[in-house]
């Protein structure tokens, strides 16, 4: 398997999570070093603990993605590792972060981290039950979920524009398969009657050799396909 990955594009974002995150330290404290000596700036407190607590939020959510190792992309390449040279995994390089593409298709690969109960139920994937303690991720630690179906939608638009500007019939775009990989353990996965495949991240490689058996993309198509995708990664 060929992997083409934005490494460039990983390392800056690394950066701004890092910067985002210190910057966030920074200015509570003197937030809080202000409520303390200055009680009279009372307002201006309150708004350098706001600024800090936003900051926060956009080091954690850079951070979760780009910062710490295993990241996903890092995840998904060990999970597919072994399939033949045939297929092709681009990371940060297509019109959507993960996608596969090879001998069984187009595969806009959806990964998430977040463990629990994760339901599809009523055209939306939720992320249920956790307490006290889960609430508490989801609102300082971007532990949610967020909105599965929405990214999905926003990917498949991305696709869509993809094909048109590089000639590929709409009958090949509608074969596109979208999977939600997960990569915690703990993640109790109900699809119910999603329209996308939910999985563990771990038989993903699985599932694609299973593919092999019953689905098989023209070759013509992939080719189309990769040679306009890009050939080599960016560092």
């Amino acid at each position: 398997m060929q992997v083409i990955i934005n490494e460039k594009m990983i390392k800056r974002n690394a950066k701004v999570g890092s910067y985002t995150s210190l910057a966030a330290l920074v200015i509570l404290g003197i937030g809080l070093y202000i409520s303390f000596a200055y009680p009279e700036y009372a307002t201006w407190s309150f708004m350098a603990l706001i600024l800090g607590f936003l900051l926060s939020q956009i080091g954690i959510y850079f951070g979760n993605r780009w910062g710490k190792h295993p990241r996903q992309d890092e995840r998904l390449t060990a999970s597919l590792k072994g399939l033949t040279k045939e297929y092709s995994l681009y990371h940060f390089m297509a019109p959507v972060n993960h996608l596969l593409v090879g001998p069984t298709g187009v595969f806009i690969l959806e990964s998430y981290y977040q463990k629990g109960e994760i339901v599809y139920d009523k055209g939306k994937y939720k992320q249920k039950g956790g307490g006290l303690l889960q609430a508490y991720l989801k609102v300082f630690a971007q532990e949610g979920i967020g909105r599965p179906d929405l990214e999905i939608k926003t990917d498949l638009d991305q696709m869509k524009r993809f094909y048109e500007a590089n000639g590929i019939p709409t009958e090949d775009f509608e074969k596109i398969k979208v999977v939600l990989a997960f990569s915690n353990k703990d993640a109790n996965l109900v699809a119910n009657d999603s329209p996308h495949m939910m999985i563990a991240m771990d038989v993903l490689k699985t599932t694609m050799r299973n593919l092999e058996k019953t689905d098989k993309a023209e070759p013509d198509l992939i080719s189309r396909i990769k040679a306009a995708l890009p050939k080599e990664s960016v560092v």
